[in-house]
């Protein structure tokens, strides 16, 4: 083999490596977008003072591996923040494509043995964290 021949060779590996690097999300975790809603689940009944239910929304189906909600306030001076609604899978979980907040997911318990959701406060920002394998995902959101 000519050096000539040795010299394209690396070019042609080196520039493959480039592509592969910069123009594909090959080497990037995978991320996920989440929106939330509320859903009055009895809309006959009006009461004063009661928040109606919390909806996430995922932009695909995902088997969740771990989920979690913290004070953004907390959280933001904190990393490691109690959370307020915290589930984990150590197997299969349900794939699941929207929930509400608190519900339980098959296949998920929460992180610290007998924990449940906390209620949440308005006026106060949240943050969900999702992760389903090597796709994270986070979203903020607020009760009014």
């Amino acid at each position: 083999m000519t050096k000539k021949n040795l010299f394209l060779i690396l070019t042609a590996i080196a520039l493959g490596a480039v592509y592969v690097i910069y123009f594909t999300d090959w080497f990037r975790p995978k991320t996920v977008q989440i929106f939330h809603t509320y859903r009055n689940l009895r809309p006959r009944i009006q009461r004063e003072g009661v928040l109606s239910a919390l909806n996430f929304g995922i932009s695909r189906q995902l088997r969740l591996t771990d989920l979690k909600v913290v004070s953004l306030l907390a959280w933001q001076t904190n990393k490691n923040a109690l959370p307020v609604w915290h589930l984990i899978s150590n197997s299969n979980s349900v794939p699941v494509k929207q929930f509400f907040y608190g519900q339980y997911i098959g296949g998920m318990k929460p992180a610290v043995q007998g924990v449940r959701s906390q209620p949440l406060e308005t006026n106060v920002t949240y943050r969900l964290f999702i992760t389903a394998g090597n796709v994270i995902g986070q979203h903020d959101f607020e009760l009014k």
